[in-house]
C-alpha cells in the first residue's frame, strides 16, 4: 500500500479512533482540563475588550484580502523580490516539498531546523525530507514532544496538548536521557538546551508565516518560545512556508488580527515574540541568513476560493478557538480525525484538500451546536459551511455547481426514492390523510429499534391518534369543546 493510500485509509478510520479516545479516560481527562483552561483564558483576555466589534473587524479585514486576493499575492511577490527574497509557487503539497528539497540539494544541506507550522504538517514535509536523507528536527516544544514520540499534532496551536506533563517527562525521559520530573520548567529547559546545538548545525531554517504583508513584503511570524526567531536568524538560509490565502494588505491589517489571534489562541494579550521578516542579511549587518524564500502553496485553495460560500473557510487565522470550544473535540482529542486540521476547522477544511470521499464522516462528526460559529475570531460560519458539505455528500451538484471533490458520495437510491415518495404523499392531501390514519392503526408493527440512534435513546412511537382526527374530535365535543380562539388558528 503506497504512503497516500495508508493516509486515506487512517482519515476513513473515524469512528473506530473516536470510540477508542472516547473509551480512554486519560485522553479524556487530559483535554477536559487543556479546554477548560483555555476557554477560561480567552475569556479573561476579551473581558475588558468589545469583542463583538473586534470580531467584525478580523472578519472584513479577513473578507477585504480574500476579496483582493490575487492582486495582493502580485503585489506581495514585487515586494518581497525588491527586498532581496525569492518567492515560489507551489500548486500542491508535492510540488511544495519539491521546491524546499531543490533549495536544500542546491546548498548541499543536510540538516534543516523547523519551527511550528501546519502547512508543512498538510504537506507531510518532515516524512519527505528523511526519504530525500535529509534530517528534519522540529524546535518547537509541542512538535518536538509529538516527533519525539512519533506521532502528529493534536490540535494546530498545542500540539501535544494530548498528553500530560507525566506522559512527557517519561517520555524525554526514554529519548533523550532527562531525569524524571513533573518540574515544567526543568522539563522545557532541558529540552531547550538539546535544541540549542541543533540551531547552531543547521543548514536551512523553515518556518511558517501567520501574515504575510503585501504593502511592505513583511512575513509576520507568532510565537513565545523564541524558537521562532532562532529559526529564522541562525541557519544560513530561512524557508518561509505558507498558504497563498495568509496575505494581508497593510500592516494595520496584522495588527487587528494579531490582537484576536493571540487571545483567541492562548488568552495573551501578546505572544513573547512577534518577528517580521522583510529581507536577507545586508552586507553591513552582522547576523541573520543570507538567503530567504517564501514558498507560497495553493493544495486546494483556488477551488475553494471560486466557491462563494465555501471561501470564508479561507477566513481563518489558525487560532484554534474552535477547537477548544467544541464538544465533539473536547472528548475525541485531535487524533481521532486522523487529518492534519482536526476539529470544526478541520471539517470543512479537509473536505477541500483530500475530498469528500476521503473525509466522509467529518461534516457529520459535529452536533451544530453552534460554539465554533460563536467563538470564531474572524466569523467564520462553520455550522453553515458544515451543512453545505452534508449537503453536497448526498446531493452533489444536485444543490450547488460543487467544487468538492467525492460529491454525491453518501446518496442512496433507496433514500433518494424514500424522500421522493414522502414529497409526493405530502402534496396529496387525501393520500396523506390516509396514509398517516394508516400508519397510526399498524403502529404496533413499527420496530422497537432504529439503528443507532435507539443505542442511547427511546424509539419514537407513532401516535394512535393523528393530530388531524384529535382536531376533528374536538371540535365535534367528543374530547371536549375546543375553544373560539384556538379553533379558529387551526382552520
Amino acid at each position: 500500500m503506497t504512503e497516500a493510500a495508508t493516509h486515506l485509509s487512517d482519515v476513513r478510520q473515524f469512528h473506530p479512533r473516536a470510540h477508542a479516545a472516547l473509551d480512554n479516560p486519560q485522553i479524556r481527562a487530559n483535554f477536559r482540563k487543556a479546554m477548560d483552561g483555555l476557554m477560561d483564558k480567552r475569556r479573561n483576555a476579551f473581558a475588558e475588550w468589545d469583542l463583538e466589534t473586534l470580531r467584525t473587524l478580523g472578519a472584513n479585514v479577513r473578507q477585504q484580502a480574500l476579496a483582493n486576493l490575487p492582486d495582493l499575492l502580485e503585489q506581495l511577490e514585487k515586494k518581497l523580490t525588491t527586498n532581496g527574497i525569492q518567492v515560489h509557487w507551489a500548486r500542491s503539497g508535492d510540488e511544495a516539498c519539491e521546491v524546499i528539497r531543490d533549495i536544500c540539494v542546491a546548498r548541499n544541506a543536510k540538516r534543516v531546523i523547523k519551527g511550528k507550522s501546519m502547512v508543512s504538517e498538510e504537506m507531510e514535509l518532515n516524512h519527505y525530507l528523511e526519504e530525500q536523507g535529509i534530517e528534519a528536527l522540529e524546535s518547537d516544544l509541542g512538535e518536538y514532544i509529538v516527533q519525539l514520540a512519533e506521532e502528529t499534532p493534536s490540535h494546530i496551536i498545542m500540539p501535544a496538548i494530548h498528553k500530560n506533563t507525566g506522559e512527557i517527562s517519561d517520555l524525554l525521559h526514554e529519548k533523550t536521557g532527562t531525569d524524571r520530573s513533573h518540574d515544567v520548567n526543568y522539563l522545557t529547559a532541558s529540552a531547550r538546551q538539546q535544541l540549542r546545538e541543533k540551531f547552531m548545525q543547521a543548514d536551512v531554517g523553515i518556518s511558517g508565516v501567520n501574515f504575510a504583508v503585501a504593502e511592505t513584503g513583511t512575513l509576520c511570524l507568532v510565537e513565545n518560545e523564541g524558537n521562532g526567531r532562532m529559526t529564522t536568524t541562525v541557519p544560513p538560509c530561512h524557508i518561509a512556508v505558507t498558504g497563498i490565502e495568509k496575505v494581508v494588505g497593510t500592516l494595520d491589517d496584522a495588527a487587528a488580527l494579531l490582537a484576536l489571534l493571540t487571545r483567541s489562541a492562548t488568552g495573551q494579550h501578546i505572544t513573547t515574540y512577534f518577528n517580521m521578516i522583510s529581507r536577507p542579511r545586508q552586507p553591513e549587518e552582522f547576523d541573520g541568513p543570507e538567503a530567504v524564500h517564501l514558498v507560497l502553496v495553493d493544495n486546494g485553495r483556488s477551488s475553494i476560493y471560486q466557491d462563494d460560500q465555501l471561501l470564508d473557510t479561507l477566513r481563518c487565522i489558525r487560532c484554534g478557538a474552535c477547537m477548544n470550544h467544541c464538544p465533539v473535540y473536547t472528548r475525541i482529542g485531535g487524533h481521532a480525525y486522523g487529518t492534519t486540521y482536526p476539529g470544526p476547522i478541520g471539517k470543512i477544511l479537509m473536505p477541500h484538500l483530500l475530498g469528500l470521499d476521503a473525509t466522509r464522516d467529518l461534516p457529520s462528526a459535529s452536533s451544530l451546536c453552534g460554539a465554533c460559529g460563536e467563538v470564531c475570531p474572524v466569523r467564520i460560519p462553520i455550522p453553515d459551511l458544515l451543512v453545505r458539505l452534508r449537503r453536497e455528500s448526498v446531493d452533489g451538484d444536485r444543490v450547488h455547481e460543487s467544487r468538492v471533490r467525492g460529491h454525491g458520495l453518501k446518496r442512496s437510491t433507496w433514500e433518494a426514492l424514500a424522500w421522493k415518495g414522502w414529497q409526493w404523499l405530502h402534496v396529496r392531501p387525501t393520500l396523506y390523510r390516509l396514509g398517516t390514519a394508516m400508519g397510526a392503526r399498524l403502529r404496533r408493527l413499527q420496530p422497537t429499534t432504529a439503528g443507532a440512534w435507539t443505542r442511547y435513546r427511546t424509539s419514537p412511537r407513532l401516535a394512535p391518534r393523528t393530530l388531524h382526527q384529535q382536531l376533528r374530535e374536538r371540535q365535534t365535543g367528543s374530547t371536549g369543546a375546543i375553544p373560539a380562539r384556538q379553533r379558529g388558528a387551526s382552520q
